[in-house]
This record gives structure tokens, sequence and C-alpha cells, in this order.
């Protein structure tokens, strides 16, 4: 697929990095130009049979050719960047990964019922497909593909179904496991997830490379 990555901080990427190794087409855009060169130059993207990486100027001039958008800053941050592209997103497949978290760190700025994913679709043209993903996992999880030999849990929450799917197979391409929870209000509980493993950190020590994992039963 072709993947616009805004923002390339630790999250951006560690999805770059996975999603390079699934062989797919990548775009970056960060405010600070020097991080997706950083990015491109350790995929290869500069050298002959290296990832496919493409580095944006601005946001908008990479939309058009991409079919998927991942919003992969902070919340407020992906918020600005709904509210800038707008209708530019009208018919893409477009990705959240963010946790509203406060200043402190110690719990989320969304008032109940509610959540910075359906915050952020509702500033999205009506047409844009959009998902949450990634949130529930961290940066170095993320680049190992794993957590004590087991691959890594995605869980993906939106309101159209074949945009789910298609979110599910771009992670599965990165050899990740996808777990589809249905609708976009299932994200609530995924932010809350999200948070939990944030705060657990400190407690367990163990340095953000702890993950969920979702075991099923075997199949008899």
């Amino acid at each position: 697929m072709r993947v616009l990555i805004i923002g390339t901080g630790n999250m951006g990427r560690a999805i770059a990095i996975r999603l390079a190794g699934g062989g797919n087409e990548l775009t970056l855009f960060d405010i600070d130009a020097a991080k997706p060169e950083a990015i491109a130059s350790e995929l290869g993207g500069t050298r002959p049979g290296g990832a496919r990486i493409a580095i944006a100027e601005t946001p908008s001039e990479a939309v058009p050719a991409s079919d998927v958008v991942i919003l992969a800053s902070s919340y407020a941050a992906n918020l600005e960047v709904a509210r800038m592209l707008g209708a530019e997103l009208e018919g893409k497949i477009v990705i959240d990964i963010s946790n509203p978290l406060n200043e402190r760190f110690d719990d989320l700025v969304t008032d109940p019922g509610s959540s910075a994913a359906e915050t952020i679709r509702a500033t999205l043209p009506k047409g844009a497909r959009f998902v949450k993903a990634f949130n529930t996992t961290f940066a170095g999880t993320l680049v190992a593909g794993q957590v004590a030999g087991q691959p890594l849990d995605v869980f993906i929450a939106g309101d159209d179904g074949d945009a789910r799917r298609s979110v599910a197979a771009l992670v599965r391409s990165g050899g990740l496991n996808a777990v589809d929870v249905g609708g976009l209000q299932r994200a609530r509980q995924l932010e809350a997830l999200g948070f939990l493993g944030i705060i657990l950190q400190g407690h367990l020590g163990t340095g953000f490379m702890s993950g969920w994992k979702l075991l099923m039963p075997e199949q008899g």
C-alpha cells in the first residue's frame, strides 16, 4: 500500500520500520525535516533495492497519491492536522494512533463517553475512512515486532469495515497480528487500555517493552 506517515517521532519511525519491512511504499512528513531524512537513510530509501521511501515537504502534496494516511503524533497534533487537511482526506483511510493524555500523564483529557478518535473523526469529511490503531503498542515493541516471542497485537477500531480490513492487511504485512475490535466507539476502550499500559511501565519496570496480547482458544 501507499502510506503517508505524518509525524516521525519514535512511534512514526517504528511504524515506518515495520511497514517498510512489509513492502509498502512510504512517504514521510515531519515539521523537523531531519527526522524523516534520517529514517529514509536508515531504511535504505536512498540506495538501490532499499525501502521505497519518499519525503514530503508538506502533507498536502503527499495525500493525493496515498492510500492510507497515518496521524502518528500526539492527540493535539493529530487533531490539528486533521482539521488542517480537512476535505483533502475525502476517500482516504486515515489512522489515528494517539492516546489523549493530560500534561501530567496521569489521566485522559477526553470526556467520559468519548475518545480522541471520535473527536478527530468529527473534524473529517464524511467520506474519510477513519480507523484507530497502534495506540496500544510502544515504539520499541513495534520495531521488534514481538514481545516475549509472541507477535505483537495491533487492535483496530472503525466504523468502515472495509477500511478496518485494509488496515488489518497493512498490519499483517509488517509481521504483526491484527485484532479487529469493531466500530469506532470501541476506541474509548482502546485508549483506556493504551493509558493503562503507559502508567504500568514505571510500576512494573518493563521499560515500554511490554505488550497487550489476546490469547485465543485452540480450535478443536
